[in-house]
């Protein structure tokens, strides 16, 4: 307990490891025989008030001891798919959880950004102990505002569209200050997440205001030049992108405040409604770019060199897009999808994706999606970004992870199925004995990237495949599976 004692700031009962004094004030956690976890710590004032749509303010320091053995709650969301459910979470949600190995030490620490579009999702689902005690790592899990509490924008609005990243920010900031307080070494931060947390990543990386703030970066399922054609990311959807410009993002700000009675838009009048009545069904609430957090759209920094350089280690599913089929696609319905997406171009995306070679419709559209959207983009950017730093590539491949809609059986190594890999329980799924090895094989790779800068295989261009026996771990040729020459030639 010395050793632990002369760590960064110090706990205020060196006989007790269950009590860790941060900066703000001293948090009780939990300790077990190989894992120590605090959870529901502040790391900014609560963004209710006056400091709804404000940058996150400071949090006000307490002197006894607080309770750290529960999470906060989620940043407050709307099931958007399950129609008629309660929203869930709080706008009193900027909280996060500080999970460590049980002996003392000096850590690589991980700081985890939830996905979820922007739009739901939050630290609580993420159970860090056995990557902590498997990989000798202090893992943080943040909250940060989702959809309109977190990426409204209004003309004249400081920091409108970015609220959530901004929270981000100030997360990492907290870390900087308490990492070594919990054993965590504050000079060896890995940023990662996946889906929205993977892109918000990626945000990060282009943010001026985000340097310093860590040291390597990993990316699951969030390439930062995520964009679509029409139909792409839904049969019914337009094309669109992950990122808007702020203008786009006021204009619709504008238009939202006026359906909800705040034409102007009054402020005042939008802080005074009640925060549930803030809430959309949209399945996606794209950040906005421009300002000083975020200059330039993510995409465009990573192409033309304007990201912090720092080793790097990406990746996607096999399988992404197979976890957005919810919409009924028939044989009829494929090519014409296919024609008005890539217009001229379809016939060759016709022609390397026939039906004949899917057991239905909606596994040839979703294979499409996975490939252009995914798969492709996260291997251009790999080849961008590898001309400037180190970068590793992987893809996730395990088939045979359980699926989570009993309508659609067939979903393979889909969108978000890694999740469960690297923390047990954050889907509803239960994994068998070979997939919890290969859990254990990611978690150790994941914690030796932070430890070293490497996952301990090549660096681009080779991409390391994560499967279950009998195909296993080793190299893949992932241009070649998803078409990726046909991608380079096709816009998409």
């Amino acid at each position: 307990m010395v050793a632990l004692a002369l760590l960064g700031s110090t706990a205020t009962a060196p006989t007790d490891p269950s009590v860790v004094r941060t900066v703000e004030g001293p948090v009780r956690g939990t300790v077990t025989e190989h894992s120590r976890v605090f959870q529901g710590i502040p790391f900014a004032a609560p963004p209710v008030g006056e400091n709804r749509w404000r940058a996150p303010q400071p949090v006000r320091p307490w002197t006894s001891i607080k309770d750290a053995t529960r999470p906060g709650e989620v940043c407050l969301q709307r099931d958007l798919f399950a129609p008629g459910a309660p929203d869930r979470g709080s706008e009193d949600c900027l909280y996060l959880n500080v999970t460590t190995p049980a002996k003392p030490g000096r850590y690589p620490v991980m700081v985890w950004i939830p996905g979820g579009g922007f739009v739901g999702g939050g630290a609580p689902a993420y159970d860090a102990r056995q990557l902590a005690e498997r990989g000798d790592v202090v893992v943080v899990t943040a909250g940060y505002r989702v959809g309109a509490l977190g990426f409204l924008g209004l003309p004249g609005l400081a920091g409108g569209g970015q609220f959530g990243l901004e929270d981000q920010q100030a997360a990492l900031r907290w870390v900087r200050r308490n990492a070594g307080a919990f054993g965590g070494d504050p000079g060896n931060v890995t940023l990662f997440g996946e889906s929205a947390g993977g892109l918000s990543a990626c945000a990060q990386l282009a943010s001026p205001t985000a340097v310093g703030l860590f040291d390597k970066a990993i990316i699951q399922s969030g390439p930062c030049d995520l964009h679509w054609q029409p139909g792409g990311w839904l049969p019914s959807e337009p094309a669109g992108s992950i990122w808007i410009p702020r203008a786009e993002a006021d204009k619709a700000g504008v238009e939202r405040a006026a359906t909800l009675g705040c034409p102007g838009p009054d402020l005042a009048c939008l802080r005074r409604l009640p925060a549930t009545a803030l809430l959309t069904n949209d399945l996606l609430i794209a950040p906005a770019y421009g300002g000083p957090l975020l200059p330039v759209e993510p995409g465009r920094a990573v192409r033309a060199g304007y990201t912090q350089r720092m080793p790097m280690l990406l990746g996607t599913n096999r399988d992404e897009h197979r976890g957005f089929l919810y919409e009924e696609i028939t044989t009829q319905r494929y090519p014409e999808l296919i024609r008005a997406g890539y217009g001229d171009r379809a016939d060759e995306v016709l022609a390397a994706y026939p039906l004949s070679e899917y057991p239905s419709p909606a596994l040839a559209w979703a294979t499409v999606s996975t490939d252009a959207l995914w798969s492709c983009t996260a291997h251009e950017m790999a080849g961008h970004l590898a001309r400037r730093m180190p970068v590793y590539g992987y893809e996730f491949r395990d088939r045979t992870v359980p699926g989570l809609d009993p309508r659609h059986p067939d979903t393979g190594a889909y969108h978000a199925a890694e999740l469960p890999y690297l923390f047990p329980g954050s889907l509803p799924v239960t994994l068998n004995a070979a997939q919890s090895a290969l859990g254990e094989r990611m978690q150790r790779a994941w914690a030796a990237f932070a430890h070293t800068g490497s996952p301990q295989w090549p660096a681009v261009p080779t991409v390391q495949g994560l499967d279950i026996a009998p195909a296993g771990i080793g190299p893949v040729d992932l241009a070649a599976d998803h078409h990726c020459a046909l991608w380079s030639r096709v816009p998409h």
